[in-house]
């Protein structure tokens, strides 16, 4: 087990001396290194949601936050991609198929296969992805609209609801046979690497699927998820109070800072309350979209060059408004515009 002080460190190291120095060039290329998440793979980051049994890190609630927030606040095209492989960890940790957990979970904890996630469409009713059963398995239809990483993942957790059953299961990511891939264009974090997949007749075999749960028992355990889709806007608003800070301006830094912490401890609340995360989920994003706003005044004119930090963290400001969001955070957020 690593100690949770240990790893946040190193995280937080890797962010500084690697990720946010390169982070300016791979948004021009468009594209994230594969040396960067081979990095994030030496360091044991591949396993945080994994229990310490199967070689997950042990480091608790507490640690995971505080590593995801490191590393998506030194590269959020890397960060945002690496974050949606603990989602399939996470399923697979709590999968009752040992037959399916021992064939992959190991090789996706060490990092040696690296996951995404296309499960958000079976959350809205009617949703997006449909399951039926067949004989042998499920065929699943429909289109995941924003999907990370294609082309850098070995496999997806995708998931399809069959009336009130949410069907899961761990796929190859590959193009052909009823599942195809087309590429977005983003105006921000382009190197996510971000496609919309199509479903068509895709079957998905028996020995793939690795849990049959409740609609309703999904969304609920989907709090925890959500939650660390909050670490995303605290990393980038604390890269931001630290170049306010560097740019001379240390009391906006603190005043920023002060806001991160109240808006960390309401979505810790959120774990006892669900009901409650979406607006703090709100709140995190308009902090992050605050902050950049606030890096580019400090910075000034130099601003709005190509390649400075300051208009690339707002261009990502608002991909965090949006990314991994719901109908809820969208309320929130405009309900925060309207103050």
């Amino acid at each position: 087990m690593i100690a949770v002080p240990d790893l946040v460190a190193r995280a937080r190291a890797l962010a500084d001396d690697l990720l946010f120095p390169a982070a300016a060039e791979v948004d021009r290329r468009g594209a994230v290194p594969r040396s960067h998440f081979d990095a994030l793979a030496a360091e044991g980051l591949y396993g945080l949601a994994a229990p310490p049994g199967v070689g997950g890190a042990g480091v608790g609630m507490d640690g995971i936050i505080l590593v995801l927030e490191a590393i998506t606040g030194g590269c959020l095209s890397t960060g945002f991609t690496w974050l949606q492989h603990h989602g399939l960890v996470a399923g697979l940790s709590g999968s009752d198929r040992a037959d399916v957990r021992e064939r992959y979970l190991p090789d996706l904890v060490s990092g040696v296969l690296r996951g995404g996630s296309a499960y958000a469409g079976v959350i809205p009713t009617p949703p997006r992805v449909r399951a039926r059963r067949v004989n042998g398995g499920y065929r699943f239809d429909g289109d995941a609209p924003f999907v990370s990483g294609w082309g850098g993942i070995d496999l997806l957790q995708l998931s399809g609801r069959e009336d009130d059953t949410v069907v899961n299961a761990v796929v190859d990511a590959v193009e052909g046979d009823g599942l195809a891939a087309t590429p977005l264009e983003l105006n921000a974090a382009q190197a996510t690497a971000t496609v919309r997949l199509a479903l068509t007749d895709y079957f998905v075999p028996d020995e793939r699927v690795f849990a049959t749960v409740d609609h309703a028992q999904f969304v609920g355990a989907n709090t925890i998820g959500s939650r660390f889709n909050g670490c995303a806007p605290l990393g980038h608003a604390e890269r931001c109070a630290r170049l306010i800070e560097e740019a001379g301006q240390p009391d906006t830094a603190s005043a920023l800072r002060a806001e991160q912490n109240e808006i960390r401890k309401r979505l810790d609340a959120g774990l006892a309350d669900p009901a409650s995360l979406p607006s703090a989920r709100a709140a995190g994003a308009d902090l992050a979209y605050r902050s950049a706003g606030a890096l580019a005044a400090a910075t000034g004119s130099r601003a709005v060059l190509a390649g400075e930090h300051a208009g690339r963290l707002v261009r990502e400001a608002t991909f965090l408004l949006v990314a991994a969001s719901r109908p809820e955070i969208k309320d929130g957020l405009l309900a925060l515009a309207r103050r």
